[in-house]
């Protein structure tokens, strides 16, 4: 370990016990010291993701939390809904390190030719426990910024990024030449715009305000929709019948927006076709689910034929299935673009405690479109 290293640092967890609460506070851990192809990271920035919610709020009612402690030191304790205790059987009881990504300078390194060669380079990480001051990693996961990128830049590297370029690429592999996505004015959504755009894949944006549309518009999306429109059914069969999208990534999940693309798709595939068939088209319609904003069951009218598909997409298991050649690639223009493409704006930046605070919680628990915080692990409370 470093002679000017703390020997111990500050994390944040979060803890769901057996009698129905959900409880978020600040501990003192040991700072780790690295293994032979290990290095130690100084956490400097880490995003709120939708993706982090779930392990951090664990479904607790966050409008009824109240915070104990210290300014420096808070403690928020939230009730879980009645029932839920037994959703969560296999974490009760146990204090968990929260956080998906972040970025930061390599501080300490182990023995390995790998892991020296990072030492005092900026990079960013994935892998669990990043709302932490320090993090150690394998040297492999660990993604150097390109020249003049801060951890700021590259606190979004990971998770966003390969999402987008998952969702292309399973496009790809599975024979579709199109897509659609929903909420799509979120820091994901702004991506896969300037991805799309560089590829030169036709893309379907599906919104919810005038705002959202403008947003994409000024980023020079063509196709933007908004869900709310009275003409929204009709302005999706004509964009899905020009751009002949047959794949959507849909963040909403609940209601009927899944039915509403699907029955476009096949309205818009049924126009082409030679002649008539009692089971719709024989174009392959699909539709993914990777996100929950809407938490009601998602309901389908099935007046799109036989040939379709709804399912979940998330990006561990596209990452697991990918290879190692394939996450090289999309890592290595994940750094050649994070500037550019991969680029992430946030909404707000708090410290560890400045999490756990009310004005800060209450807002990042909505998940709205467009917002997103920034979490800075070595700012003062």
């Amino acid at each position: 370990m470093a002679a000017d290293l703390p020997d111990t640092a500050i994390e944040l967890r979060s803890l769901v016990t057996s009698a129905g609460t959900l409880e978020l506070s600040l501990q003192d851990v040991d700072v780790p010291t690295p293994g032979d192809n290990e290095v130690l990271v100084r956490i400097e920035a880490s995003p709120i993701n939708p993706s982090d919610l779930g392990l951090l709020v664990g479904g607790a009612d966050m409008s009824k939390a109240t915070v104990s402690g210290t300014p420096d030191r808070p403690v928020v304790t939230a009730p879980l809904p009645d029932g839920a205790v037994n959703a969560f059987a296999a974490r009760l009881d146990q204090s968990l390190p929260v956080g998906n990504e972040g970025a930061g300078t390599v501080v300490a390194a182990g023995s390995s030719d790998a892991a020296q060669a990072l030492l005092g380079k900026t990079v960013g990480i994935a892998g669990g426990a990043m709302y932490s001051q320090y993090r150690a990693v394998d040297a492999r996961a660990a993604l150097v910024l390109p020249d003049g990128a801060t951890a700021r830049d590259g606190a979004s590297s990971f998770v966003n990024p390969l999402t987008a370029l998952g969702m292309t690429e399973t496009m790809r592999r599975e024979g579709h030449s199109a897509l659609v996505h929903t909420a799509a004015a979120s820091n994901l959504g702004q991506m896969l715009v300037k991805l799309c755009q560089k590829d030169g894949i036709p893309l379907v944006n599906i919104v919810r305000k005038p705002e959202q549309e403008e947003l994409l518009k000024s980023l020079g999306a063509e196709h933007v929709l908004n869900s709310t429109s009275p003409s929204f059914e009709s302005d999706l069969v004509e964009a899905l019948t020009a751009t002949e999208a047959t794949i959507a990534f849909d963040a909403i999940g609940g209601g009927t927006l899944a039915s509403q693309i699907l029955n476009a798709m096949e309205e818009a595939a049924s126009a082409t076709a030679a002649e008539y068939s009692r089971y719709g088209s024989n174009v392959h319609k699909q539709v993914y689910i990777y996100g929950g904003l809407d938490t009601s069951p998602t309901i389908l009218t099935r007046n799109f034929g036989m040939a379709w598909g709804i399912g979940g997409w998330l990006l561990t298991p596209f990452l697991a299935s990918a290879g190692a050649e394939t996450i090289g690639r999309l890592r290595a223009r994940v750094a050649a673009e994070l500037a550019t493409t991969f680029a992430s704006s946030y909404t707000r930046e708090v410290s560890l405690a400045g999490m756990l605070q009310p004005e800060a919680f209450n807002e990042y628990v909505k998940r709205a479109t467009g917002e997103k915080f920034l979490v800075t692990p070595q700012a003062a409370p």
